[in-house]
C-alpha cells in the first residue's frame, strides 16, 4: 500500500478520547500512554503497572506544572482470551507494544462500535477527527495498520503478535480489499509514540455519545 492510496481510501481518522481530555491534547499533543507518563513523570512503580498490566478502570494523573490527565480503562481487553492468542509475545510486552501508540479508527462505524459499548455507551467522550493525508505527510514512518482490534479480547479473539502492525508500505491492502473489503481492509492505524503535532492535522472535535449524538462542537480550526 502507498500513502495516497491510505488517504483516499480512509480520508478521515478517528480518535476518541475521555471527556475533558481535549484541552490537555491541544496543549501537549495526543500522546501514547508511555509518552504521557513521561511527561507526568510518573514514578517507576506506578508506570510499570500501567504500562504492562491490564487497566480494568482508568487512571488519572495529575501534575503540578502539565495539570490532570486521564488514562484509558482496557475494559475489552480480556487477560485469558489474551494470553491464549499471543503468537510470539507475552501479556506484558503486548501491553507496553499497546501503551507505546495512540490509535485511530479508519471510519465512523468503527468509532460508533466502540462509543456503543457497553462500557462507554451511557457517558460522553471527546472525539477528534483527523485529516488523513496531513497526518500521513507529517507522520509516515510512525504510522502502523492492522487487520484487527488490538485492544480487545471479548469475542472470537484473533491471533496476534509481532506481526500484527505494519508500515503502511508493508501491509497488504490489495489482498485484504478482495477478502473483506475495504471498510474492514484495515482495523487500526497507530502512531508510535503520539501525535504532537494534533492541532495541525485536527479538523474537530466533539463532545459525542453512543449513536451519532454531539453535545456540542469542542474546537475547530481557524478559518
Amino acid at each position: 500500500m502507498d500513502s495516497a492510496d491510505l488517504a483516499r481510501h480512509y480520508p478521515r481518522l478517528y480518535h476518541m478520547a475521555e471527556a475533558g481530555s481535549w484541552d490537555s491534547i491541544e496543549l501537549h499533543g495526543l500522546l501514547s500512554t508511555g509518552a504521557l507518563l513521561d511527561l507526568f513523570e510518573v514514578d517507576d512503580a506506578k508506570r510499570a503497572t500501567i504500562l504492562r498490566q491490564r487497566r480494568p478502570v482508568s487512571v488519572p494523573l495529575a501534575h503540578d506544572m502539565h495539570g490532570a490527565a486521564v488514562v484509558r480503562d482496557q475494559v475489552p481487553l480480556r487477560e485469558g482470551p489474551l494470553r491464549s492468542c499471543l503468537t510470539d509475545m507475552s501479556l506484558e510486552e503486548w501491553l507496553e507494544l499497546l501503551n507505546s501508540r495512540v490509535f485511530f479508527w479508519l471510519d465512523e462505524p468503527h468509532l460508533e462500535t466502540l462509543l456503543g459499548a457497553g462500557a462507554y455507551r451511557e457517558r460522553a467522550h471527546d472525539v477528534i477527527y483527523v485529516d488523513t493525508a496531513a497526518l500521513v505527510a507529517r507522520h509516515v514512518e510512525e504510522i502502523r495498520l492492522s487487520p484487527i482490534n488490538s485492544g480487545a479480547t471479548l469475542y472470537n479473539p484473533r491471533p496476534r503478535g509481532s506481526g500484527t502492525f505494519m508500515t503502511v508500505a508493508q501491509y497488504p491492502f490489495e489482498d485484504r480489499r478482495k477478502a473483506r473489503g475495504v471498510a474492514n481492509a484495515i482495523v487500526e492505524l497507530a502512531v508510535e509514540g503520539g501525535v504532537r503535532d494534533i492541532r495541525d492535522v485536527a479538523t474537530r472535535v466533539e463532545r459525542r455519545r453512543a449513536g451519532g449524538a454531539v453535545d456540542y462542537v469542542i474546537w475547530e480550526p481557524a478559518p
